[in-house]
């Protein structure tokens, strides 16, 4: 009789084991990272650990459409865009083509970046923080700085960066229009007054009275021309031209 409910208690024991096993690896799995990634047979894996590097792998990373949905990127590529994001300063004031160049260069290559158009004194202003001499078109790599179109220098970059040489995007990626490096600030306004409403300056109406009734004096025969003073420099505070 007791061998019997041995026998028994054993048997519910190991029919229970496959729900105890998957209960606790859904658990584990809660709190992890799921990978989504394919073999090089086609067949679909999911797991807690990062994909082998010749698997076909994706992760889910913001797009840079403008329009705030994600982009499904290639695991490789997502990566190297979290790293090292990629910003492109250009000019739309005077002919670059160094910067239609360097542009062509990264959708060649199926870089996803960020570009930043330079034309005010603030952005301009900017520029020369990132690099003094005002050479465009400048690429910024993570912490790395380009200045002037490069080929070989801003291929290097990319390469250090570990983007991909060969463009992985997916189809439908879409890159953001061009922006200012500098962000325009509202103009300032009088308290309780709206944008771009000014308080005109009051009259001096006592001034004005007072000038009109002084005598005024006939203008002196021997009065000497008058002299025009010599034109001053510029402002040497103006920033520079752009080099390319």
């Amino acid at each position: 009789m007791m061998d019997k409910q041995v026998k028994d208690g054993g048997r519910r024991g190991r029919r229970m084991l496959p729900g105890v096993l998957l209960l606790a690896c859904l658990c584990a799995s809660a709190s992890a990272q799921v990978y989504q990634w394919t073999d090089a047979k086609g067949t679909v894996h999911y797991g807690d650990t990062p994909p082998p590097q010749a698997a076909s792998s994706q992760l889910k990373t913001p797009s840079q459409d403008g329009a705030g949905q994600d982009a499904a990127l290639p695991y490789e590529l997502a990566r190297a865009v979290k790293a090292s994001p990629v910003t492109l300063y250009t000019t739309t004031q005077s002919a670059c083509a160094g910067c239609d160049q360097g542009r062509a260069l990264l959708r060649a290559r199926g870089v996803p970046y960020t570009e930043k158009t330079v034309n005010t004194d603030e952005d301009k202003e900017l520029l020369r923080q990132l690099d003094a001499r005002l050479e465009l078109p400048l690429l910024v790599v993570g912490s790395r700085k380009v200045a002037g179109f490069q080929e070989a220098a801003w291929q290097a970059a990319l390469t250090a960066a570990a983007y991909p040489r060969s463009a992985q995007l997916p189809s439908g990626y879409r890159y953001a229009a061009p922006e200012p490096a500098a962000p325009a600030s509202p103009p300032a306004t009088a308290p309780g007054k709206p944008y771009g409403v000014r308080n005109p300056a009051p009259p001096d109406e006592a001034a004005a009275q007072a000038a009109e009734q002084q005598p005024r004096r006939p203008a002196a025969r021997d009065a000497s021309p008058p002299t025009t003073a010599p034109a001053r420099p510029p402002a040497g505070n103006a920033p520079p031209g752009f080099q390319f």
